[in-house]
């Protein structure tokens, strides 16, 4: 297949595509930063270990359930800044301030004193950044209508994301060695959050001060947001959530994201073990910074190689297929940690990484694109732009299978026989466990890729959906766009 020429009209300049991807930087590393911080809850702050787990759940319970909510209020929002801008700003200082403020804790003060404080200003946290990142998805899947722009775009936002997980696992170096940095790890937590949360605010927002939104035509049949309205805007959001999971295209998104991504998180944590207990018999010393390079070289990979290999073959075999591709070469890397990680050699576990890395690298790539070619097909289907619903449903997916791989690596954990308590693991229970760190994400792989198999929305089909709606209703235009039609 020749690969369809993207018109002038329909590319995203480079700056704006480099402002999108400064606000994927932001929502990723907020996560990536609370993986290292959360740690010192327990280890830091002496919070009993129950009480952490539950900080730590209840906030992103919340999280999920707002979701769908900042979804329908920002594809309903009418205002002359637009639907989504004027929440990413503000959502960018919300969510970089109550970051700050909600580290400033002190071991001295009493356990309950920090878990209340932590609780409450971790669902203040959650709600800033919701109406930040809801808007700004949102934001990613209106600015442009083109099928493989979309992908380049997404390829943008993506590499430039990986940069938070370059950076952050070298915060256990800072915060947890008083010969580098802070004198004591609870300071080291203190301090970095306000780096955390201000460069937050910088990059955050940028998507709103240099990305162009899309231009409704007419706001008619839209839901009418007010108080006095509030009863029929219920109504309304639990139409548009039963609207969203009955388009067909996206549950299959949706699921294979689950599958995908539920695979990778279970296991995430095994390589730590692995390098620790297995290369090095559970010398921390010894260890030293392996770990946090791995997951360096392996965000590195994702971020310099595959993105970019994503984003070319897309254009060239499509995006299922270009997904099944990289799925199936993720496969390949998983089989080959069985031998690339050898006590012998250490040098070999990176072998394995870019094969990996092509199944979260294709992964988001890949299903954020797709998902904006959904928004098309369901206003073709309804009549509206949803793309803050689309966006929210779809992160709601990924913050559940993200729960539940917590849970799940718990259980894995128990059932291989790992002792956390043992300074070495048993050789039955780390064969147990490199085959459970390998077996995982491959059976979850297979049946992503047996769902994708039937997944119907084509680039023709696309385009001819783009066709239908520009007959419909004309081209839609985005912010600093001639007044005049465009076809």
């Amino acid at each position: 297949m020749t690969p369809y020429k993207t018109a002038k009209e329909d590319r995203v300049l480079l700056g704006q595509k480099f402002a999108y991807g400064a606000g994927q930087l932001t929502i990723n590393l907020y996560p990536a930063a609370l993986g290292v911080f959360m740690f010192y809850l327990i280890y830091g702050f002496k919070m009993d270990p129950a009480l952490a787990g539950l900080v730590a759940a209840l906030p992103k319970l919340f999280d999920a359930i707002i979701d769908p909510i900042m979804g329908f209020i920002t594809d309903n929002t009418h205002s002359k800044w637009g639907r989504r801008k004027p929440y990413i700003l503000v959502g960018s200082m919300l969510s970089g301030l109550s970051f700050m403020v909600l580290w400033q804790l002190y071991p001295e003060n009493s356990e309950m004193y920090n878990f209340f404080y932590f609780l409450s200003l971790s669902f203040v946290f959650f709600l800033s950044f919701t109406i930040y990142s809801t808007p700004f998805i949102g934001l990613g899947y209106e600015m442009t209508p083109d099928y493989n722009e979309r992908t380049r775009l997404m390829a943008v936002g993506q590499f430039m994301g990986q940069f938070a997980w370059m950076i952050a696992p070298w915060f256990w170096i800072l915060i947890g060695n008083p010969d580098i940095f802070f004198e004591e790890s609870t300071e080291g937590v203190r301090v970095l959050s306000f780096w955390v949360g201000g460069f937050s605010i910088i990059l955050g927002a940028l998507p709103a001060l240099f990305c162009k939104e899309m231009i409704l035509p007419d706001p008619e049949g839209e839901s009418k947001l007010s108080l006095k309205n509030m009863t029929t805007n219920l109504g309304e959001l639990w139409k548009a959530i039963q609207q969203t999971l009955t388009c067909k295209p996206f549950v299959k998104l949706c699921g294979t994201t689950f599958l995908i991504f539920n695979g990778f998180q279970t296991i995430a944590q095994f390589s730590y073990f692995i390098i620790l207990y297995y290369l090095f018999e559970g010398s921390i010393s010894a260890a030293g910074t392996w770990p946090p390079w791995f997951s360096t070289v392996n965000a590195a990979a994702t971020a310099f190689l595959i993105i970019p290999i994503i984003a070319k073959i897309s254009t060239r075999i499509g995006k299922k297929n270009a997904f099944i591709v990289s799925t199936i070469l993720s496969i390949i890397g998983y089989v080959l940690k069985w031998w690339c990680f050898n006590p012998a050699n250490p040098w070999l576990m990176f072998i394995p990484l870019p094969f990996i890395s092509f199944g979260i690298g294709g992964l988001f790539t890949l299903m954020m694109s797709m998902t904006a070619d959904v928004c098309d097909l369901d206003e073709l289907n309804n009549g509206k732009r949803r793309e803050g619903m689309f966006g929210a449903v779809y992160w709601l997916m990924v913050k559940i299978g993200n729960a539940l791989a917590m849970l799940l690596s718990g259980v894995v954990l128990k059932m291989v026989g790992f002792n956390e308590n043992a300074d070495t693991q048993t050789a039955e229970s780390l064969i147990n466990l490199r085959l459970a760190d390998i077996i995982i994400p491959i059976f979850f792989a297979l049946l992503a890729i047996w769902i994708m198999k039937s997944y119907s929305l084509s680039e023709e089909k696309a385009r001819e959906i783009r066709e239908a709606l520009v007959a419909r209703r004309g081209r839609i235009k985005h912010q600093g766009e001639e007044k005049s039609d465009l076809n």
